[in-house]
């Protein structure tokens, strides 16, 4: 019978549906109650035996989706403890565990009260409203577990893909990729939750109709209006297919020398060698110049100068030279010399090239090779260390050199003339 707003069902109870003594009624015979809806039956007729008010009957049924959902939060929180110990053939399996714990502790209750929401006792309009709810939370909690699903492919992409290695050009590439393409489908499952949300409103698909008459004019504003974003979203891609950055390039931009961090949907974050971070819009790489010493290869080459007196035995330092280098681990054996660069009024410039398999190893070369031979000079020629010499003269004699004539027939040079 009717009773004011709510509907009021006399169900007839039968013996069968009662409580035993030892449990739960048994299911009918042939009963398969591995469905949903043998099982949403069972539920409603064993609940049906407790003669609970319509308060008390919509609190049942809300707590049973709760008591499902703690259940498998349980479940899912012991094998987060267990999958902690990341045991190598349970890798994928914690990984699921992982990410899908949180999301899919909220989309069961949901699930399971909207699977026992018909056997509410609520008014016509309650339940609209309460079935409106529903879509809309399952519609939000699938998108995150899409979302988070996608962390679970990054998972086994990363640990198949290391780079952690000399030679690691091809997985930065695949790396770049993966991870710009992992935003993208993030983007593009978020943009079509809040369509799917707002569809649910009818307000909004009477809108959405009326919107396509006019889509000539709309995509043109919507053009103008999101022109930059596109621009950012283009960007992106041929940055990720055509790569003059990757992930962990060695750049210097903006007169900075770092690594390439992160590359998002809008911008890039380069981590400078002393732990600063410098973040630039994403454009910024395919309309301004930049250095990148990882493009092709990570090996590299650098120079060491030395600047000593002109009395140095030059083929003795270049043999010492090759000597360290040769026996130093972090010479990768392609390029080792040392030649004299230059020669200037009070001293002479030694070069010494050295190579390496990555920036880092050469940097740390050089400084060694400094080091060393700085103290192999100053042990061995301490008199080749840069210095300044002074002729004394003795008053009323000439200083050496003039008056003499000049053996060459020339004037003397003044040292103010351009070469």
């Amino acid at each position: 019978m009717y009773s004011g707003n709510h509907v009021l069902v006399n169900h007839v109870i039968s013996p069968a549906c009662l409580p035993k003594a030892g449990g739960l009624a048994r299911a009918p015979a042939g009963k398969n109650l591995a469905t949903p809806s043998a099982m949403n039956e069972l539920l409603t007729d064993w609940l049906r035996g407790y003669h609970l008010s319509n308060w008390g009957w919509n609190a049942a049924i809300t707590g049973s989706a709760l008591v499902a959902g703690l259940l498998l939060s349980g479940v899912l929180w012991l094998l987060a403890r267990l999958q902690q110990k990341d045991i190598q053939g349970l890798f994928l399996f914690n990984s699921l565990v992982r990410h899908l714990a949180a999301p899919v502790n909220v989309f069961v209750p949901f699930f399971m009260l909207n699977l026992l929401r018909p056997d509410m006792r609520l008014s016509a309009a309650a339940h609209r409203n309460t079935a409106h709810f529903l879509e809309i939370a399952l519609i939000l909690t699938f998108s995150w577990m899409l979302i988070r699903f996608i962390r679970v492919f990054q998972d086994f992409a990363h640990r198949r893909i290391n780079i952690n290695q000399a030679n690691n050009l091809r997985q930065r590439r695949l790396l770049t990729q993966l991870l710009y393409v992992r935003r993208v489908i993030g983007s593009i499952i978020v943009l079509l939750t809040i369509g799917a949300v707002l569809l649910t409103f009818s307000s909004m698909r009477k809108l959405g109709t009326g919107l396509l008459t006019g889509v000539g004019v709309g995509g043109i504003i919507i053009g103008f209006a999101a022109q930059r974003s596109l621009a950012n979203l283009l960007a992106g891609f041929q940055i990720a297919f055509t790569q003059p950055i990757r992930i962990d390039d060695e750049v210097v931009v903006e007169g900075e020398f770092g690594r390439i961090e992160e590359i998002t949907l809008t911008y890039v974050v380069v981590r400078i060698w002393d732990e600063r971070r410098l973040v630039l819009p994403i454009t910024y790489f395919l309309e301004k110049p930049f250095q990148n010493w990882t493009r092709t290869t990570a090996n590299t080459m650098g120079t060491v100068f030395l600047y000593v007196d002109f009395s140095v035995p030059v083929e003795a330092v270049r043999a010492e030279f090759l000597r360290f280098v040769a026996a130093h681990p972090l010479w990768d054996k392609r390029v080792g010399n040392l030649i004299v660069s230059d020669a200037k009024r009070d001293v002479l410039e030694l070069r010494a090239l050295v190579s390496g398999s990555s920036s880092g190893n050469v940097f740390d070369l050089r400084c060694a090779v400094r080091e060393h031979l700085l103290n192999y000079i100053k042990e061995h020629y301490p008199g080749a260390l840069p210095q300044q010499r002074w002729t004394p003269t003795v008053a009323g004699q000439p200083v050496p050199g003039e008056g003499q004539a000049n053996p060459g027939g020339h004037e003397p040079s003044t040292g103010n003339e351009r070469v």
